[in-house]
C-alpha cells in the first residue's frame, strides 16, 4: 500500500543504538575528538569564504524543513567566537526556519564553498533579530535585511570530502544532463494545482527574480 509505514515495508530495520554500532562499528577517536564549541580561525575563514549555506530546523512537533541560503562570500557573519549572523534576504514569505525558530531553536547548518571538497557543519541555537545596527552589517547593495537569524554555537566540526568526490559535486564534466527536468513554473502549476498557465508563472518567476533579487 502506498500509505504503509516505511518500517513495515521492510524486514531488517535498524531501531537501536547497539545494532547501529554493530553494523557501523565506533568512530575513530579523531574523528569524534574534531568538534569545537567555538569557531576558531579556521572555521571563521570558511565562514567568510562560503556564498552558500544550508540551514536546518524543525517545529515543535518535528517537521523538519531545510533552507538553502546564498549570497556574496561572507555573507554570514561571525559577531563572536560563539555567535554567526545569518541575514533574511527577500524571499517566498514563507519564512519556514523562522516560524520553526519561534517553537524550537535548534538549528543546524552546513557551510559549503564551491570547489572546496570539505565543508563546515555548525549547530546551535537561533534567535530573530532586528536590531538597525545588526542589520546595517548586514546591508547587500545598501538594502538591509528585514530579519537576522543570529546562532549561538554548541559546536562545529569540518566534514570529510567524501560525499563531494562520490558525487563529483565540483566537476562540471561529471554533471548530469538537465533535459527533461520540471521548471519551476511546472513543478508550482502541478503541486499547488494551478490554474494559470506555464507561461504567466514563468513571467510571474522572471519578474520577481528581477524585481526582488539584489
Amino acid at each position: 500500500m502506498d500509505n504503509e509505514p516505511a518500517a513495515a515495508r521492510f524486514s531488517e530495520v535498524i531501531a537501536s543504538q547497539e545494532a547501529l554500532e554493530a553494523v557501523l562499528g565506533q568512530p575513530n577517536p579523531r574523528v569524534a575528538a574534531k568538534v569545537v564549541t567555538a569557531l576558531d580561525f579556521h572555521c571563521r575563514r570558511f565562514i567568510a569564504r562560503s556564498p552558500f549555506v544550508l540551514v536546518g530546523s524543525a517545529d515543535a512537533a518535528g517537521h523538519i524543513d531545510m533552507s538553502p541560503k546564498g549570497d556574496p562570500p561572507g555573507f554570514v557573519q561571525v559577531l563572536d567566537d560563539t555567535t554567526i549572523a545569518v541575514p533574511e534576504r527577500p524571499g517566498n514569505r514563507r519564512a519556514d526556519t523562522f516560524r520553526n525558530v519561534l517553537e524550537n531553536p535548534r538549528v543546524g547548518l552546513i557551510f559549503l564553498i564551491p570547489g572546496k571538497r570539505e565543508t563546515l557543519r555548525v549547530g546551535g541555537d537561533a534567535i530573530i533579530v532586528r536590531d538597525a545596527a545588526l542589520r546595517r552589517r548586514l546591508a547587500q547593495d545598501g538594502r538591509l535585511p528585514d530579519l537576522v537569524l543570529v546562532v549561538t554555537i554548541r559546536e562545529a566540526f569540518f566534514h570529510c570530502a567524501k560525499c563531494m568526490i562520490r558525487s563529483h559535486l565540483w566537476e562540471p564534466a561529471q554533471w548530469p544532463s538537465l533535459d527533461g527536468l520540471p521548471s519551476l513554473a511546472e513543478a508550482a502549476i502541478a503541486h499547488a494545482r494551478l490554474t494559470e498557465s506555464i507561461e504567466d508563472i514563468q513571467r510571474i518567476i522572471d519578474n520577481d527574480e528581477r524585481t526582488r533579487l539584489y
